[in-house]
């Protein structure tokens, strides 16, 4: 009989989207009733950037991102004591507010929550090749995270 795949049975959730993201289901993805810490990570769009406003964000993925994504939510999820992870990032055209990124954790303690929930996150914006077209209020623009 094959034994289960620890790394891939804790990455409950992995996913790039264009509709918007849910807390609740990021949520419900590392429920787990042994875990005693969680730690969840929200990005919004935020109305600034280095002192410029913002008005708009498009993101757009590189066809390889999903790949990427999971890539670091199996890191994580084989580097840490935890039992669940779950990352989801958005792309298309967002608003201000609107939520661009989840990254979620469950473990049995907070150290472990913390830790790899830090490095989820991290790891998700230093390696997804996900990159973000800035909308400026003055009418310019600017491209964020191409390689």
């Amino acid at each position: 009989m094959a034994q289960p795949d620890r790394v891939h049975d804790v990455v409950r959730l992995c996913a790039i989207s264009a509709e918007p993201l849910s807390v609740d289901a990021a949520l419900a993805a590392i429920a787990d009733d042994g875990c005693g810490g969680q730690v969840v990570f929200i990005g919004r769009v935020r109305d600034h950037d280095h002192a410029r406003a913002v008005t708009a964000l498009e993101y757009e993925a590189h066809p390889g991102a999903l790949a990427a994504l999971q890539r670091v939510c199996r890191a994580v999820a084989d580097t840490h004591d935890v039992r669940a992870v779950a990352a989801v990032h958005r792309v298309g055209a967002l608003a201000i507010g609107d939520i661009a990124v989840i990254t979620a954790v469950a473990a049995p303690h907070r150290d472990a929550a913390f830790a790899a929930g830090r490095e989820l996150i991290d790891q998700l914006k230093a390696t997804t090749p996900i990159w973000k077209h800035q909308l400026f209020g003055d009418g310019e623009s600017e491209w964020v995270g191409l390689p």
